[in-house]
Order: C-alpha cells, then sequence, then structure tokens
C-alpha cells in the first residue's frame, strides 16, 4: 500500500506509464500491421485501465504528465521541418492546397454545426466540439473563449485524431487518392497532428503537405468558428 501511494505521488511514474503504453501500442501496430490497432488509441486505453485499477484521479494523472504535456508545442511546431525541406515542390501547387484545406475547413464546421442542431445540442456543448479538427492549442483556446468548456473540446480533438489516423488509409484506398500531396491535405485538414503523422508514414511530402494543412486549417477555423 505505502509503495502504490509512492508511486501516486510520483510523476515520473505517469510519464513512465504514459511511454510505456504508447510504446506497447506501437509494438503492436508494428507487428499486425492493422489500421485499429493504433498506438494513441491502445495506449489511452492501457492508461485508463491502469488508473482505474489503482483508483487514480484523471486530475492526479494529468498533474504528474505536465513535464511530457509541455513537450506537445514544441513536438507540433517540429512538424514544420518537413514543410521546410519540401516546400519547392509544396509551392508549385500552394492554390490547390489552400482551396482544398478552405473547403474542408468549411465541410467540418458545417457539418458539426448541423449534427448539433439536428440532435438538439446546446450552445455550450455546441461550440465545445465545432473545432474538433484543428490542434489542441488552437481549438482549446477558441472554444473556451467562446463559452465553451475546454475538456469537451481536448476530448474531441484527439477522438477525430484517432479517428483521421484510423480511417486515413481505408478511405484513401476507397476513393483512389494515390497523389501523396492530397493525402497530406487530406489527413492535416481533417485530423490534425494526429493525422499529419499518418501522412508522414506515407512519405516526407505528404507530412509536410499535412503540416501545411493543419496550420493554414487551424488559422481558418479561427476566423470561420466565430461566424458559425
Amino acid at each position: 500500500m505505502m509503495l502504490m501511494d509512492a508511486l501516486k505521488d510520483n510523476s515520473f511514474f505517469y510519464i513512465s506509464l504514459t511511454m510505456l503504453a504508447f510504446c506497447i501500442g506501437n509494438a503492436m501496430q508494428n507487428k499486425w500491421k492493422h489500421a485499429v490497432l493504433n498506438p494513441i488509441l491502445i495506449g489511452a486505453g492501457i492508461v485508463m485501465i491502469v488508473l482505474c485499477l489503482l483508483k487514480v484521479p484523471v486530475a492526479d494523472y494529468q498533474e504528474g504528465c505536465r513535464p511530457l504535456s509541455y513537450l506537445m508545442t514544441p513536438a507540433t511546431i517540429c512538424l514544420g521541418i518537413s514543410f521546410a525541406e519540401q516546400v519547392e515542390k509544396l509551392k508549385k501547387h500552394m492554390a490547390a492546397i489552400i482551396v482544398g484545406v478552405a473547403a474542408g475547413t468549411v465541410c467540418s464546421l458545417s457539418s458539426v454545426a448541423g449534427m448539433a442542431y439536428l440532435f438538439g445540442m446546446d450552445r455550450v456543448m455546441t461550440i465545445s466540439v465545432l473545432p474538433k479538427s484543428v490542434t489542441t492549442a488552437i481549438g482549446v483556446a477558441i472554444s473556451e473563449q467562446a463559452g465553451g468548456i475546454g475538456a469537451v473540446t481536448a476530448a474531441a480533438i484527439i477522438l477525430t485524431g484517432i479517428l483521421g489516423n484510423m480511417a486515413g488509409p481505408v478511405l484513401t484506398k476507397v476513393f483512389h487518392i494515390e497523389d501523396e500531396i492530397a493525402q497530406g491535405v487530406a489527413y492535416g485538414t481533417a485530423s490534425h497532428v494526429i493525422g499529419t503523422s499518418r501522412a508522414m508514414e506515407r512519405s516526407p511530402l505528404a507530412g509536410a503537405a499535412g503540416s501545411l494543412a493543419l496550420t493554414v486549417a487551424g488559422l481558418l477555423t479561427s476566423l470561420f468558428f466565430s461566424v458559425l
């Protein structure tokens, strides 16, 4: 009991748990090569099971993982490296990329707004889920400023990213989307950083397009958000 109490108060335990859970999920995906075996999804499930077994409050886990959370921003910024390396190739298709991202952003926001209206969601919940397809830093900020619930927004963003990461390879095959830039734009616009990580597995060019797309999508979402 004393050992468990010591672990619960140790930030190293929570960080180690998070990293180990992700490594397990990554190993499972590498072995079985199935889209459902997403490292983030599996890792989150393992962490939730452990927290439930140990009866650890989510707030304690979040506080313990705060040092790890600080790395999210620089990790996101590092996506710009692939963009810088492929910028000359992307310049040739910049107009199409911008139009595609704008169309995807409008589609995302309008579809969420329409579904929220159809299912009778109140204003607070609607605001909270509208910015589901942008990075957490942008989505939570604009949601809370408009009166939304940051925790709900963060959950919607993470779920969207995981679903995009899982469904992206299947959808690109179904709709015969073989162009690397088109795939990157789709991943980055629909499922932000988590989707872009999948695009990077496709190729450096697809990853660069995804990095550009998620940045533009974040800016456009901030602009269109107030209208909806």
